[in-house]
């Protein structure tokens, strides 16, 4: 389920914010130039490929892609048994910025996106649903948890893909994991 906190960056302990409310999720993003939108799923097998994953989803992606200028689209997974899972978790938990917007969709499953903007922290839990774009030179890291089950479209306007500048900062060692935020496994 999807969910929102927003911290003082300082104080990892006490949100200003807490929501689960989908249209205030994407208001109090959107007054901070961040896109969050709910968008109707489709059933799909548990193994289905990229092809067919971008098939179901053509017209949603072709229409971010005609607004935003995004020109190619990937889907990317991680399951539990994933023998990099560990790896892969800890690279996208340093906090990053990148030279174009960070556009995913989730298929299936969920992870926590953290947005460092000015002296806040914006925690966004996503799932299934939920699309979420980060704005080209936003600091942030990700969360897929240390049981990674996701499935998610990704969209870039550079061909290259996932390029990160890390910051070197600290901060996201401060704030609390995929393990202690309310995620869909827990409210389940």
């Amino acid at each position: 389920m999807s969910f929102l906190q927003v911290y003082v960056d300082y104080d990892a302990e006490q949100p200003l914010v807490a929501t689960r409310d989908g249209e205030r999720i994407a208001k109090e993003l959107e007054d901070r130039g961040i896109r969050f939108e709910r968008w109707a799923t489709r059933e799909l097998a548990p193994d289905a490929d990229q092809e067919a994953v971008l098939a179901a989803y053509e017209a949603e992606v072709s229409r971010l892609q005609a607004e935003s200028g995004m020109v190619s689209a990937d889907v990317i997974g991680l399951t539990p048994d994933h023998p990099d899972k560990q790896m892969l978790r800890e690279k996208f938990l340093h906090e990053h910025r990148h030279s174009e917007d960070e556009v995913r969709f989730f298929v299936r499953g969920e992870g926590i996106f953290y947005l460092h903007l000015d002296d806040r922290v914006y925690v966004v839990g996503c799932a299934q649903g939920d699309l979420m774009s980060v704005p080209a030179g936003t600091p942030h890291w990700f969360d897929m948890g240390p049981e990674p089950d996701f499935t998610a479209i990704r969209l870039f306007s550079d061909t290259t893909g996932w390029v990160a500048d890390f910051t070197g900062a600290t901060l996201a060692e401060r704030f609390p994991r995929f393990e202690a935020l309310p995620t869909g496994q827990e409210a389940a």
